[in-house]
């Protein structure tokens, strides 16, 4: 009797064992390139004509537009089949007013950050996260501003590149680890949203193997005028080798964009770095890449509109924040903390 039961568990370790394998043999046949062009222009501006439109009055923090603009968000998110993350109640993490309070400035609402996940197959205790701001400005002067590229061009992008990722988990692909889409409010106001999470983390932090940050990436600036080809690249070698190399070799092998390291100069006078969500991550250790297309002539005008929004930009760029999501989800190993984010 012993030996059948010794005998039965050799045999369904074994079983198991070959199953992992068979899983590792699926994945590295996976149509990577199949996922990467269904982040479409199309669904882009579709999405970005709601978000961005006047009706939601410009996204300010805590205002009826960008709660609007938020059920817009889950609805979407519903739609492709995902759900809120294991261990939240919705797809809300609230940040209350006093929170977001600072001295001189004005009385915020209450808020929210909004967030939509897949559960990892294999390591589903790492958690990647992927952010972008979904708030903006509001109106000024009786006039909307509705901040198509900051930052309805990551708002977007986040939707896409979860909708690409669950095409391939319905395809048998889903990824080994956790992915958290995370869309944060209060950056306009002091990066409140991300400083939030980042201190209320629904995950650990320690489990929380990188954030990729997207904040305007719809437009070029005046630097890349003749060729819109680009996206600058911030942080992503600040804290770890690993990620750095990562988004050079998924840009090298699947969209080919010229990589601008600019706003990275340690020197640099506009100081980017500090300014956007994904500075709360990279304070506590998180390793970041921060994608931005720079600033232009309609930053925080009212005439960031929909209309001067480069889709076939936009879509680039958003590829290439997902075919470096799929590699972070997917590798063996997480990236390496091998530097001190300065």
């Amino acid at each position: 009797m012993k030996k059948i039961v010794i005998l039965s568990l050799s045999l369904a370790a074994m079983s198991c064992s070959l199953t992992n394998v068979a899983q590792q043999k699926d994945y590295a046949k996976a149509d990577v390139t199949k996922y990467i062009n269904s982040i479409s222009e199309g669904d882009l501006k579709k999405h970005l004509t709601i978000v961005a439109g006047d009706e939601m009055e410009g996204r300010d923090t805590g205002t009826e537009g960008q709660k609007k603009a938020g059920r817009y968000l889950i609805s979407q998110y519903e739609s492709n089949g995902m759900s809120f993350p294991t261990g939240a109640t919705d797809f809300y993490q609230k940040v209350p007013s006093e929170y977001m309070s600072r001295a001189f400035a004005p009385k915020l609402n209450d808020s929210e950050n909004i967030w939509a996940y897949i559960e990892g197959s294999e390591k589903p205790d790492e958690v990647l996260v992927i952010s972008a701001h979904y708030d903006h400005v509001g109106t000024k002067n009786g006039e909307v501003f509705n901040g198509a590229d900051d930052d309805g061009s990551g708002t977007v992008a986040l939707l896409e590149i979860a909708q690409a990722f669950m095409k391939a988990k319905k395809d048998g692909y889903g990824p080994k680890r956790s992915i958290l889409f995370l869309h944060v409010t209060g950056e306009e106001h002091g990066l409140h949203g991300s400083r939030f999470y980042s201190d209320n983390p629904l995950f650990p932090i320690a489990n929380t193997i990188a954030d990729l940050n997207i904040d305007m990436i719809g437009r070029r600036d005046d630097a890349h005028k003749a060729n819109g080809n680009y996206v600058y690249v911030i942080g992503s070698d600040r804290l770890s080798t690993d990620l750095h190399n990562i988004n050079e070799e998924a840009n090298k092998k699947y969209t080919k964009l010229t990589l601008d390291y600019t706003f990275n100069e340690r020197n640099d006078p506009n100081q980017f770095y500090f300014r956007s969500d994904h500075y709360n991550f990279a304070k506590k250790g998180i390793p970041i890449i921060f994608y931005f297309n720079g600033v232009h002539e309609d930053y925080h005008k009212a005439t960031d509109e929909v209309s001067k929004i480069e889709f076939n930009l936009l879509t680039k760029r958003a590829q290439l924040a997902f075919a470096t999501a799929w590699e972070l989800a997917n590798r063996e190993n997480r990236p390496v903390v091998d530097k001190d984010g300065k």
